[in-house]
């Protein structure tokens, strides 16, 4: 009889467990919290985008790489705009509990990742190009 019981509590206390952990790692509220830090590095992204836009309007055709810095800047900012707009979708349309909605948020999971990896290299172009104001 006390094996039974030892047996019994042991299976009871993992089953306990286990329902705790799978209660505790909900795919959708990860998948909130990842869309919500992404959208913050995007803010951040954006604010340093739209002072090295205002730098090159401002010192105009005098900047050695005028057309080049206006070109990888406005399209660094449109691919931000693109990927908040993905995420917003990813974190408030897509439900990582509905097994309908898997394909589609892995789909949109995958375009983030390599829009975030494409604004990755333009703003590594974008950088080493120096932006300080020669002088003339």
């Amino acid at each position: 009889m006390a094996g039974e019981n030892n047996a019994g509590r042991s299976q009871t206390d993992g089953n306990t467990i286990s329902d705790y952990i799978l209660k505790s790692l909900d795919a959708n509220k990860y998948a909130t919290k990842k869309t919500i830090a992404q959208g913050l590095l995007d803010v951040a992204l954006l604010t340093a985008n739209a002072s090295q836009l205002k730098y090159v309007l401002q010192v105009g055709e005098k900047h050695e790489f005028y057309i080049l810095m206006l070109c990888l800047i406005s399209i660094s900012i449109v691919l931000q705009v693109v990927a908040a707009i993905l995420c917003v979708i990813l974190g408030t349309t897509l439900n990582l509990n509905k097994e309908g909605d898997h394909q589609n948020a892995d789909r949109a999971n995958n375009v983030v990742l390599c829009i975030n990896i494409v604004l990755m290299a333009v703003n590594i172009l974008i950088s080493s190009f120096e932006m300080k104001e020669s002088t003339f």
